[in-house]
């Protein structure tokens, strides 16, 4: 039957009944061509330096770099894990008792140095993978959205590939062990300080003078004003070291912006 004749026999034989239908079809079939979505305000110009193969590809590229950074992300967490464990078993030993010692603190402030150098090399690898994740959202995903179809103009494919032929870091080891310190070992040797510095003040009696605090801070033959000293400078050290690395970061967070070549 004729497209007039349908619209007759509907009931309403309106010329601008008919002419808004037979549009509104006609826009519902140019959505799919060929079994695909397009938009009807992309640039028909912009022709997709990939084709639909290669854009797949990229797909499950992505997914497995998003994997490989999840994976690296978990190993991140269990370092932290291990400094809050045994940061927890040292103040319950240390406070168990009234006569036992505030070294254990002291110990486990050296033991959380210690993760912190691991988790600043575990952080160097989660950042390269990172990186390439947040470079194929920004420079592959964001043009999609947008309807501008996938642009390689700012050479962001070239700089993945290169990646991939010359694996190398991003970062250096003291920026990621600053960005560590800065968002969770800061807390930890913080906790630390005040636990060390109320068990040495109320055990195993309330400190009445300094000289009460020198000797409740003593360890050994090290006297306790030596003992607080290095304390101090042990804190202060690790507070400068968390400025000083703000300057000059290279990593690309995940809340931070990609540089602006890559947009």
């Amino acid at each position: 039957m004729p497209a007039c004749n349908r619209f007759t026999a509907s009931g309403d034989s309106s010329p601008e009944t008919a002419k808004e239908e037979f549009h509104l079809t006609r826009k519902r079939s140019s959505l799919v061509t060929g079994g695909k979505a397009i938009s009807t305000t992309r640039n028909p110009g912009s022709e997709s330096p990939y084709t639909a193969a290669e854009l797949g590809m990229l797909a499950h590229l992505y997914r497995g770099e998003m994997y490989r950074s999840k994976v690296w992300r978990t190993r991140l967490d269990a370092t932290t894990n291990w400094a809050v464990a045994t940061t927890g078993i040292a103040i319950s030993v240390s406070f168990g008792s009234p006569a036992n010692s505030p070294l254990p603190l002291v110990l486990v402030a050296l033991m959380s140095i210690v993760f912190l150098a691991i988790e600043a090399r575990r952080y160097r690898y989660f950042d390269i993978w990172r990186t390439r994740v947040r470079l194929m959202e920004v420079s592959m995903f964001v043009p999609l959205l947008r309807l501008e179809g996938v642009r390689v103009d700012s050479r962001w494919n070239e700089e993945l590939a290169k990646d991939y032929e010359r694996l190398q870091f991003h970062i250096t080891i003291w920026e990621a062990a600053g960005r560590r310190l800065r968002r969770n070992y800061s807390f930890l040797f913080a906790v630390q300080a005040i636990s060390y510095v109320a068990k040495i003040c109320i055990h195993p009696t309330p400190v009445t003078s300094l000289d009460d605090l020198w000797q409740h801070a003593a360890i050994g033959p090290i006297p306790g004003q030596i003992v607080l000293i290095i304390g101090f400078l042990f804190h202060a050290s690790l507070a400068l070291f968390a400025v000083l690395t703000l300057k000059g970061q290279q990593a690309a967070g995940r809340v931070e912006s990609m540089p602006a070549k890559y947009v």
